[in-house]
Parts: structure tokens; sequence; C-alpha cells
């Protein structure tokens, strides 16, 4: 069976947008242990644009232009880089209300239908192992940008994989890497970096787990075939929040319920819904289950969802209804600065989170 799955790295334009958003729901929590938070950022050029609302009973310590810039910088958006961030222009038309935000958050304010998977096991996070790998690879180039082999190129890029899945055996065959280049490293220079930043990463991720089979001289590797990315970020390509979906959840085998996880506090019930319905599936595996698809319809004004599906391979542990109602999921997944992070896309690989 043939899998292929994508990821993208901090600095591509959507993932700055949801990086910003995800910041600006952390702030609004610095403010208000319940707040509400829908904002979305959209991006081009150097231009920023911020819309959206916010209700928390004490104004936000730091102003959303430098939430923005801040952001910006921290994900590498500075001089040598064709994009400096200090110099985004914000436009910023968030509605800012100083009220109580339970009026908002102490009930379903919207319809959605939300999903979880999980399957295979802890040495791929309870991922597709082409997700996985995807992600493993693309957080090894992140981090060789900020200051590895690969200091200061970046933080624009893309990653795809694509992997042969046989009987407890991975084979894989392709690896595409696109990524930004500062000018005074050749694309030659880069792509030797890159190669031996990739060997390194799957080495270890074939110390810790025998199945994936292939050499790595073996793989195809294919690095910037389109030549030197140099105007990368919102300089070569617009960016939105929530346009990622795929890559936030869990690569294109897997179905999505489709709401946006950035962007929106965590009463918003797509959002914990999804989370909910994560962790859901994930008890379900460790039960005994091979994998676990769980969906959950939810309704405005109903605490417990319409309805709870479990979808899975071999039988085991089912919650009720009651288990995913939106007053018990908002009181288990409470925000908190962690969610500033969630933005670049960890949101169901990272084992320190609640729902994982």
């Amino acid at each position: 069976m043939i899998r292929m799955s994508e990821v993208v790295l901090p600095g591509h334009p959507d993932k700055f947008c949801d990086q910003v958003a995800d910041a600006i729901v952390a702030e609004c929590y610095q403010a208000d242990a319940r707040a509400y938070c829908q904002v979305e950022m959209s991006t081009w050029c150097d231009q920023v644009f911020l819309t959206g609302g916010i209700v928390t009973r004490r104004p936000l310590a730091r102003d959303l232009a430098e939430i923005v810039r801040a952001t910006g910088c921290s994900i590498g958006y500075v001089a040598p880089n064709a994009i400096e961030a200090d110099r985004y222009q914000v436009r910023d038309t968030v509605c800012q209300l100083r009220e109580d935000p339970r009026t908002w958050t102490d009930h379903v304010n919207d319809q959605c239908i939300s999903v979880g998977w999980a399957g295979y096991d802890a040495k791929v996070a309870w991922l597709p192992p082409e997700h996985y790998l995807a992600h493993t690879l693309g957080a090894a180039l992140a981090q060789s940008c900020r200051g590895g082999r690969l200091a200061g190129q970046g933080p624009d890029g893309k990653l795809l994989v694509r992997v042969r899945e046989g009987t407890d055996q991975w084979q894989v065959e392709q690896i595409l890497v696109t990524l930004q280049q500062l000018p005074d490293v050749s694309l030659l220079e880069l792509t030797a970096r890159i190669l031996e930043d990739l060997r390194d990463a799957y080495a270890r991720i074939q110390r810790s787990d025998p199945r994936w089979a292939a050499r790595f001289d073996d793989i195809e590797l294919l690095i910037n075939p389109n030549g030197p990315l140099l105007n990368g970020g919102s300089d070569g390509d617009n960016g939105q929040t929530g346009r990622k979906l795929v890559v936030d959840y869990y690569g294109p085998r897997v179905a999505i319920g489709g709401g946006a996880l950035s962007g929106k506090d965590l009463s918003h019930i797509d959002r914990v819904g999804a989370y909910a319905a994560r962790q859901a599936a994930l008890r379900a595996v460790r039960a005994g289950a091979r994998e676990c698809r769980v969906v959950v319809a939810y309704a405005p004004n109903r605490d417990v969802p319409l309805d709870v599906v479990y979808e899975m391979e071999r039988r085991a542990e089912q919650l009720p209804p009651s288990w995913f109602a939106h007053s018990a999921v908002r009181e288990r997944y409470c925000g908190g600065d962690y969610v500033a992070a969630l933005g670049a896309g960890a949101h169901f690989i990272d084992p320190a989170l609640p729902w994982n």
C-alpha cells in the first residue's frame, strides 16, 4: 500500500498565521482564564490583516501587532532573511470587549462534526506512520534552521514523503523537500546540508523502530526541484489561518471533521471536540483496538453531543456521550500559555498534551 503525507515548516505563511492566532489565544488566557477568542490572520507581502473577536474581563498585556511581530521574529523572519517581521504593517480590526466571556464560553455556541483517530503504537505517536515520519523529518529541518547545519536558512519550507507500507515493515521511497534559502548559499550547498540532516533524523527514527526498513541511500530525494527559493513566506505566497487542516490532523489518509484548530479558545466546540475525539480514540487503541476513529456531532446549546460513533478494528473501550459533554471537555482541557505553541502543528504528535 502506498502512503503519502506532507507537512509545512513554521515559516510557511499559513503556519505563520496559525502561530500568531494561537499566540493571541494564549495572550487572552493570560488576561482571563475563561477568555473568549476567535481570531483569524491573513498575510501577503509586508501586510498582515487581523479579524475576529476577543472578550476578556481585563485588557491584554500586549498589542496584537506586537504579538504578530514577536511571533515572526521567533520563527526566523529576521535579517538577513527576505522577510523582517518588525516591518510588517498590521491592520487590526479585531473587536475587543471588556465583559464576562462566560456568556460565550460556557455553552456550545456552534454546531460541528469532530473526528478523532488513533492507531499503531506509541513509536509513531499513535499516528499514521507516514504522517509521523513527515512531522519528524520536518521538525528536524526546522530545528536545524534555528541552530544547526541550516542555521539562517528557511524558515519557510515543505516536506512530503512517500512510503510503501507492508506487514510490519515500511519502505520509504521518496522524500521531497522545498526550503527557503539565503542568496549567499548555493543550491548545491543547501542540498548537501539538507541531505545530512535528513540522514541523521532518519537514522534516529530507525534506531528506535526497526519497521523503517529502507536504507537511507535507497530513498529518492528531491530537494528544491524548482530551483532556489529566496523569497519565501509572505513574500512569495499569501497565508491564512486554518488552511493546513490535513497537516494539523492526521494526514490525507484519515478523513477529518473540517474544523480549524488554531485561533480559537478551547471552549469552541470544533476545537475542543477534536481534542476529545482524539483522546477517546487513543484510549480505545491503548485498550486493544488496532485502530479507532471517533466521530462526534454537536449542536448549539446542547451540552451532550447528538451522537458519538466509534469505528474500530477489534473491540475496545467506548466512552459514553456524557464523557464528550462540552462542560466536561472544556474543564478537562483548560487553556493556558501552552496554547501558543500549538499553532506550529503539534496538536496530535506532542505526548505532553493532555489529549495525547
